[in-house]
């Protein structure tokens, strides 16, 4: 049975997909199945960041409407195996239950270890359905004052919803500023009131892997940050590595 880990923040522009591709990849290099469920419909762009739009026949509204099997509108990735995407539907979300969306999830969960789900920004219908199946919540926030209020408000909103389980990930975070204002990080942490498990240092080549559907190369300043993030999520210990 997968864990359901949602990936969300409290606005927009924060590098929330990117966040959950690139812990998919690292997720999947440790040998785990993972499938992620985009959740932010009519807007989707997960088939381009995994590389696999020209292999996107169907969605989650085509399983859902009876058009198909939900193994014909899982698409696996090229370049990971293990790694596998469900995308939103691009259109009739508003037709789509709650109710059905939390059946799906639950069960597909039989065959993954770990299902992400790419909530949309805010509070509306993507993040209430990702709330309703998580189990833990990644809350993904960069390092300026109306990122982190909005992060808390999601933190509380989560609370609100059950999910108890929270983790943060501050994202976009410039080399120079770990290093010389870290105190700063920490007060990202205390004002969130979420507990940390990853720092992600900016980095050009997150945003050229993702237009280009590929994963990060090694040469990547965030790749070991994701790596230690999803060998947190397994339960070892690793250090932040944020440079």
């Amino acid at each position: 049975m997968a864990q359901t880990i949602l990936v969300t923040s409290g606005k927009g522009g924060v590098g929330k997909s990117s966040s959950c591709v690139f812990l998919g990849y690292s997720l999947a290099s440790q040998g785990k199945r993972v499938l992620i469920v985009e959740l932010d419909a009519g807007l989707r762009g997960l088939d381009i960041m995994l590389g696999v739009e020209n292999k996107t026949v169907y969605d989650m509204g085509d399983i859902l409407l009876g058009r198909c099997d939900p193994y014909d509108a899982v698409v696996s990735s090229d370049y990971q195996q293990g790694l596998s995407l469900l995308p939103a539907p691009t259109d009739h979300w508003e037709e789509l239950q709650q109710g059905d969306i939390l059946w799906l999830i639950k069960a597909i969960a039989d065959y993954y270890d770990y299902i992400l789900m790419d909530s949309p920004a805010g509070f509306g219908k993507g993040f209430r359905i990702g709330a309703a199946a998580a189990e833990l919540a990644l809350l993904v926030v960069t390092p300026d004052p109306v990122c982190v209020r909005d992060g808390y408000l999601a933190s509380v909103a989560l609370e609100q919803r059950g999910v108890k389980g929270q983790r943060l990930l501050i994202n976009r975070v410039r080399q120079q500023y770990v290093k010389s204002e870290l105190p700063d990080l920490d007060t990202v942490i205390d004002q969130t009131g979420v507990q940390l498990i990853g720092v992600v240092p900016e980095d050009i080549w997150v945003m050229k892997a993702a237009a280009r559907g590929v994963p990060l190369p090694s040469g990547s300043k965030a790749l070991p940050a994701y790596q230690n993030i999803a060998k947190r999520l397994l339960g070892q210990y690793c250090p932040l590595a944020v440079g």
